[in-house]
This record gives structure tokens, sequence and C-alpha cells, in this order.
């Protein structure tokens, strides 16, 4: 502040190519452009700023004479690693307090896929909630879906199954709503996340689209991040779909998967991988069907993943990757 006595702060509520709208109030959004060193090209290496460390959806920057001259810090940015070759985080939003994973009760419902999103909320300190949305479709079943996240809600995640278009979704997510926060909006296109933010709204403010029958699958009717303020008073960001989740190397396997470590702590051998090792505890839980096979395969992958994006984040920095430094595999 000190550096820029005019400027004044603001809140970032949508991301463009061109810049960013911003508010300062919740009746006054305007337009601002984005530092001259944020406007770099993809290609251009000299004084290149990291997507990072560029404001995203609910930043809060400091705003002088219609332009960004500060990104002020956050407090957490549930983020990604982007597809490619070469390692490069991508921000999904920031100050964020709650993430609501959004998946639908037809071809969309994916156990797997929710518990990496999950994986990548906790990673943030921010809390998860599960919203089971088409719970009115003929055939939902959100029992059965309960009973395939039994995992996720014996580690106290809350699971609710709604109908997205019924101002009675608003009642069930009000207590994660409530004034001053901050939630967003995660899962696959077509899972129902703009209609749940119109229903929120109280108002047809979101584009929508159907789905094709075919595979459940949506299209991108959401292009942009955006945040808007709700009537209770919180502040949700609406976001596209997203198809890949890929683990940025930051993330602690223990907090997703509590039920898979407690088990791993007291298999016979330390270094144990749950494979056909004698005394494994794991592989007895899965025999006594009180361990599902599909997290245990879903915990490797995402073990391997987690472990190679560590290296590559630690290329990057010229360190080690944490959990490396006497050679081995992180447990």
């Amino acid at each position: 502040m000190a550096a820029h006595p005019r400027a004044r702060p603001a809140r970032v509520v949508e991301q463009h190519r061109a810049g960013y709208v911003v508010a300062d109030a919740t009746d006054h959004v305007f337009d601002v452009e984005s530092p001259p060193q944020w406007q770099r090209p993809p290609g251009y290496r000299r004084g290149k700023v990291a997507p990072e460390a560029r404001a995203v959806v609910g930043d809060w920057v400091l705003v002088e004479d219609g332009r960004i001259v500060a990104l002020l810090p956050r407090r957490n940015a549930l983020k990604r690693a982007a597809a490619g070759e070469h390692y490069r985080q991508q921000l999904i939003a920031a100050n964020v307090d709650v993430a609501l994973v959004v998946c639908g009760l037809d071809g969309d419902f994916n156990p797997r896929r929710i518990e990496r999103y999950l994986l990548l909320a906790r990673a943030e300190e921010v809390e998860p909630v599960v919203v089971l949305t088409k719970a009115d479709l003929p055939g939902a079943d959100p029992d059965a879906a309960r009973a395939a996240l039994a995992s996720v809600l014996d580690q106290g995640v809350p699971v609710l199954a709604v109908n997205a278009c019924d101002p009675a979704a608003a009642d069930a997510l009000a207590p994660w709503l409530r004034p001053g926060t901050t939630a967003v909006l995660v899962g696959s296109s077509g899972a129902g996340k703009s209609t749940l933010t119109n229903t929120l709204l109280g108002q047809a403010r979101m584009k929508t689209g159907q789905v094709r029958e075919r595979d459940a699958r949506g299209r991108h009717t959401t292009t942009y991040r955006a945040l808007v303020p709700l009537p209770s008073g919180a502040c949700l960001i609406d976001t596209p779909g997203m198809r890949e989740l890929k683990p940025t190397g930051e993330e602690a396997l223990d907090d997703g998967f509590a039920d898979i470590e407690a088990l791993a702590a007291v298999c016979r051998f330390r270094d144990c991988r749950h494979q056909a090792e004698p005394g494994c505890a794991v592989r007895a839980a899965v025999e006594a069907g009180d361990l599902d096979p599909g997290r245990l395969a879903n915990y490797h992958k995402l073990q391997d993943e987690v472990a190679r994006a560590a290296d590559r984040l630690a290329q990057r920095r010229g360190g080690i990757p944490p959990g490396r430094e006497g050679g081995g595999r992180p447990r």
C-alpha cells in the first residue's frame, strides 16, 4: 500500500485474456487492465511472469488509474497442474473457504474423480462439500451414490443430493454459504454448476446447456471463471468444467486417504507397497471387503502422480522433492 498511496483495493470477479473485471463494492464493478509484465506472450522469456504470480478470480488487488498495480497476498489458491509436457500450475480460484464439488447422478458420477477434487481442495485447506445434482432424474439413486462414497463420508465430508433447479438446494447449502464466505463450484461440464448458481442467485444469470444423452457430457456453457455475490451474503465462483485434474506435487495423500494411511501404519513392513507383500494390512482390508479396491487403485495412481509432479516441481525450483532427501519414495 505504501508504494501506491493513491491505489484502492478491489477483488477480481472475472478474468479475461484482455484484462480483468474487479469490484470494490457489491454494486460497483468495472474493467481494469493488467500490469504490462502480465501481458507477455506465452513464448516470451525475458521478464516472464509465472501464471501463479498473476491475479485470478477471488484475488485481491490494488487498482490505480484503471490498472492493477499490485497483487495482494493470498490466503490460499485452489490449483491443478496444467496439461502439457512442461510443469506449470493452473490456478482455479483464490481466497476460497469452501469447494462445492458438483457431480451429476447420471453418467457423470465418478467417485474416483471426486477423490481427486477433494485432494486438491484439502491441499489448500479449503473445506470440501460434495454436491450430487440431478437427484430428480428417473433412475437417480442418491443412496447408492452415498454408499459408493462411504469412505468420503467416513472422513467427515458432507455429501448432499439435490435438484439443482429446486430452490430447496439453496436451503441445503445454506450452512456453507454464510455471509463473508467464498465458495467455488468445481466439476465436469454438464454437472449442473451453472444451473445451481442460477438457483442460488434466484435468477437465470449464468448460461446453461443440455448434456449429451450418449455419455452425459456437457458443453462448456461456462467459458470463464466468475465471482458473483449471493443473496445470503456469500460469494460464489462458477468455473468451466474440468476433464483433467492433475496434482501439482504439493498435495498430501494422508489428507484424502486417511483410511488407507491408517491401515498402512500397521503393515508388517514400513516400506510396504500394498501389492503382494506379506503382512500387508491394506490388502487384508480389501480381501475382507472393508476397503474398496477401486479406492486403493486410485490411491496408488495418485501416489505415483503426486511423486512425479513433486519431482518436476523440485526441478523447476532447483531443490529436492519433500520426502526424497534419503533417495527413497515417500510412503
